[in-house]
């Protein structure tokens, strides 16, 4: 019909001589009855149509929509778990709040491999599908992993915020960086120019790409919109939605697990206004009931007379040197290397040699000599597989330095 009709406009009155035959025209009138109804045309007279200009790209994106619907029920019925269509939300385009939800379903999105398509059952209750993730991003978010998508991340580095703050009309100044970073003195282990050289390398970076220029040993001139265009940079393309594993480990194992998991930092939190009482939401709801009970039971929870529930102190801490604890253990029997906690403050050093993922998180593995110790990943070490690693140990992280000059890698 698109094809016959003149400028939009389709003559379908009846005529002795049609070739067509009243059965193809009675189909026709059918058919436009039916668009008319969604509004994709008109009738201005018997017999006489008029299709939308939007006709076509409706449809396909009609047609396109109801791919995702039913892809996203048989991820769905694969889980075991039915859903009510109406509470389906198919995203277009970073998500303008954060999803939170567990992956049901992860696959491509174009022939070339390099975006992913995840379809994520939310404790909002609703069931999610996010198009055009970075394929690098999501490689860890497998299926029944716990993860957060929201919107992208336009925040940027904390070197970049450092290097905007020490630009005048619009000039970063190495030898001033160094200058003031030397006069507050808040470098860890007072490497003041490894520090200040591990920004000078994000600027090379972002010079390679055409945000900054250099001026000389000393000077980058650094344009109005710098965060803003690093961070788009980073990203790779400014509109991909920014996701965050929570856990690796589903509901079920996280019950029963040692160290500190997602439930546990929803329970610490006391945060269940999110928790919609359907679907995933009630599954978590329930789940974190459960964990409530298995913390009582190894003590690290009492149920008060009024029926709340208090937690050991830095339970957190503990839950996760616990399982550091253990994990690390088994690993020893199996390197035949002795294991080595990290305490707070410490400084690491050794070679990364792999990672291990807790329920705690996930763990970078590093050896030295006759030992091997287990300290918090961070994205910063990524490339450094099997290669020589500093760090300084803060709490539940790693400061890492990194480089030549074992500057702080920001």
């Amino acid at each position: 019909m698109l094809a016959e009709a003149n400028d939009r406009f389709l003559d379908l009155r009846h005529e002795p001589d049609d070739p067509r035959g009243q059965a193809d025209r009675t189909l026709r009138l059918r058919r436009l009855g039916k668009l008319g109804d969604m509004g994709l045309a008109t009738e201005h007279a018997p017999g006489v149509w008029e299709l939308s200009e939007g006709l076509e790209p409706t449809l396909r994106e009609m047609g396109e929509r109801g791919d995702i619907i039913r892809t996203m029920q048989k991820a769905l019925r694969a889980e075991g778990a039915e859903r009510d269509p109406m509470s389906f939300a198919i995203h277009d385009a970073a998500p303008a709040t954060p999803i939170v939800g567990r992956v049901i379903d992860k696959h491509l999105s174009d022939e070339l491999g390099e975006e992913l398509t995840l379809v994520v059952d939310g404790i909002d209750g609703r069931t999610h599908h996010v198009a055009g993730m970075d394929a690098a991003r999501v490689a860890e978010a497998r299926i029944g992993s716990i993860v957060e998508i929201g919107p992208p991340d336009g925040t940027g580095r904390p070197s970049d915020r450092a290097i905007v703050g020490i630009a005048e009309e619009g000039v970063y100044r190495l030898s001033r960086h160094l200058e003031q970073a030397r006069f507050e003195g808040r470098v860890p282990g007072g490497d003041y120019d490894g520090f200040v050289a591990s920004h000078v390398r994000r600027l090379e970076a972002l010079r390679r790409a055409g945000i900054v220029e250099r001026i000389d040993a000393d000077q980058w001139r650094i344009p109005d919109d710098f965060t803003t265009r690093a961070a788009a940079h980073d990203a790779g393309r400014g509109d991909r939605a920014n996701i965050r594993v929570l856990s690796t480990f589903d509901l079920d194992r996280q019950i029963g697990a040692d160290g500190a998991t997602w439930l546990d930092r929803r329970l610490v939190g006391g945060v269940v206004s999110d928790l919609v009482p359907a679907g995933f939401g009630e599954q978590v709801r329930e789940a974190m009931e459960r964990r409530w009970d298995r913390l009582i039971e190894q003590g690290d929870a009492v149920r008060r007379p009024d029926g709340r529930v208090s937690y050991r102190r830095n339970l957190l801490a503990t839950l996760q040197e616990r399982e550091v604890a253990r994990i690390g253990a088994d690993l020893a029997a199996t390197k035949h290397m002795q294991f080595r906690g990290a305490a707070d403050g410490e400084t690491v050093s050794g070679t990364f040699t792999g990672t291990a993922q807790l329920s705690s998180g996930k763990f970078a593995i590093v050896e030295k000599s006759h030992e091997f110790t287990l300290v918090p990943w961070r994205p910063v070490i990524e490339r450094r597989l099997g290669q020589e690693v500093t760090g300084i140990m803060q709490g539940a992280s790693v400061s890492w330095q990194l480089g030549r000059n074992r500057g702080l890698e920001l």
